[in-house]
């Protein structure tokens, strides 16, 4: 693997500063970053209308097919990104999930749909991808705030989606979402080729196509036994042969990984303290996160009249209310980082702290969620340790990667993200099922399962823990930081990846 770069472009510009065109740039960016975000929301909200529509009860289908095909080609399009460039390669995530858009929203059959959400899940390479096109395109001082800024933006829109949302599907009907994300996707497109310059960095290398297809499939196996064990039985053998041959093909992707020169993804900087610890720690924020977010709707949505100490009532325009604390500090926490970062402060503190905050907010949310303002409490201290955690992440990517490998470590990322963001939900629903459903008559409940409080101070301790071992993983990182070398010589063939003073 050789790097290169262009002489006019080796790097951040380190004299220069903001502009006009710098701005529109990072604006596009966050942009695109919202709608991965509010793509969560807005089909979670949908998610009943469809199954109705289609008459079916997998409706879960339509977030896992998202996030496993999101996490089955981030390694590959890292690897892409790096070869043929970053900017290229989040124009055509971005066409791929418009046209998977186009298809779920013209999708006669549940079959066409998953197809469509499947595609759409290119969405998700889109979020390391615009990390590290910062990182190469961007003057070296203004990374970190525009970083944040990028990360923040994410909790902005998760105010604003429960109502779009809801105006959306009342008034257009749930087919109407997924126009809504084909005619912005093509938008951002343009915005992205229009406003964005393309890295100049470059790395030679070929394509590891077998490494591709066995960690894909060893991924996809994985998920989907993870995703549907509940439903199947852990014990069922559709359940363990989705499991274990994901876990065969996972090992031989590994030892393939070790016999060629230029794997898919160089496993060797995983060796790396400062690699290592980051990934585990974005993985367990994610995973904190995803079960707080989760979990939060259908507690408060409950109807306080079933007796069960917990529960508001509240519809999906009203839930509205409970993500502006979350949304908002979400969004403060990034901007803190990216001050914070810019100022010398380590970015490995403020993940430190964030995860912190996580512990906190998930474990008041489980012991007092009876009340609406502390709830709104809870969430706001959750938010926080979200916004801290989600901006810290990327800027500690960015210290440890060299530019040439900036989008591929940052898949690594992503994968850890999006597998155990995809478990932890599923650990705290699988405890609550087994040990905490509500006797209470369906009829009264409208056929939803509800259960008892117990079940719900189960799954915010899930949240907590996973932010304990965010916080334990963060401790693990390196006071002193250290890049790894993109490439090593001959004569360092079979050593350790060389680690050489990171910038910043």
């Amino acid at each position: 693997m050789i790097p290169t770069t262009s002489a006019a472009a080796s790097g951040p510009t380190e004299g220069s500063g903001w502009s006009p065109r710098l701005a529109f740039s990072l604006f596009s960016i966050v942009l695109v970053l919202e709608l991965l975000s509010v793509s969560y929301l807005m089909i979670a909200m949908a998610l009943p209308d469809i199954a109705t529509h289609f008459q079916t009860t997998q409706a879960a289908w339509l977030i896992t097919a998202f996030l496993l095909l999101g996490a089955v080609a981030a390694p590959l399009v890292g690897k892409l990104a790096d070869i043929h460039g970053k900017r290229r390669l989040l124009i055509v995530c971005l066409v791929i999930a418009a046209v998977g858009s186009l298809l779920s929203a013209l999708a006669g059959s549940y079959a066409l749909m998953i197809a469509g959400r499947a595609l759409a899940g290119m969405l998700v390479p889109c979020l390391f991808l615009s990390y590290s096109l910062i990182r190469d395109v961007f003057p070296s001082k203004t990374v970190p705030l525009a970083v944040s800024i990028a990360t923040a933006g994410m909790g902005l829109i998760s105010i604003a989606a429960p109502f779009l949302t809801g105006w959306l599907i009342d008034d257009f009907g749930w087919r109407s979402i997924f126009w809504f994300f084909t005619v912005t996707l093509v938008v951002l497109g343009v915005l992205i080729l229009v406003g964005t310059p393309e890295s100049a960095v470059r790395l030679r290398s070929r394509i590891d196509f077998i490494g591709a297809i066995l960690l894909g499939a060893g991924i996809a196996g994985v998920l989907i036994a993870v995703s549907f064990g509940p439903t199947w039985g852990w014990g069922a053998g559709s359940t363990l042969l989705y499991l274990f041959g994901g876990l065969v093909l996972l090992g031989a992707w590994l030892a393939s990984s070790r016999t060629i020169s230029e794997p898919l993804m160089r496993l060797d900087i995983l060796r790396l303290r400062p690699v290592l610890f980051t990934v585990a720690a974005a993985g367990a924020v994610y995973g904190a996160t995803s079960v707080y977010s989760t979990i939060l709707p259908s507690m408060a949505m409950t109807p306080s009249e079933l007796g069960l100490g917990y529960g508001f009532g509240v519809d999906a325009e009203g839930f509205a209310i409970f993500q502006v604390p979350i949304g908002a500090l979400t969004m403060v926490g990034g901007i803190v980082v990216g001050m914070l970062c810019g100022r010398g402060v380590a970015a490995r503190t403020l993940l430190l702290n964030g995860s912190a905050l996580l512990i906190v907010g998930g474990t008041l949310t489980a012991l007092a969620n009876d009340d609406k303002g502390l709830l709104l409490l809870w969430g706001a201290v959750f938010g926080l340790g979200t916004g801290l955690g989600y901006a810290a992440i990327p800027n500690l990517v960015i210290k440890a990667a060299p530019p040439e490998l900036q989008a591929s470590t940052a898949s690594m990322t992503g994968v850890s993200q999006s597998l155990v963001a995809s478990i932890t939900p599923v650990i705290a629903y699988t405890v609550m099922n087994n040990s905490f459903m509500a006797p209470i008559d369906p009829q009264l409940t409208g056929g939803a399962v509800v259960y008892t409080e117990g079940g719900y101070v189960a799954a915010f301790f899930v949240a907590a823990g996973a932010g304990l071992l965010a916080l334990v993983m963060a401790l693990g990182i390196p006071r002193r930081f250290t890049r790894f070398a993109a490439y090593r010589a001959p004569a360092a063939e079979g050593s350790d990846p060389v680690a050489v003073p990171a910038a910043g």
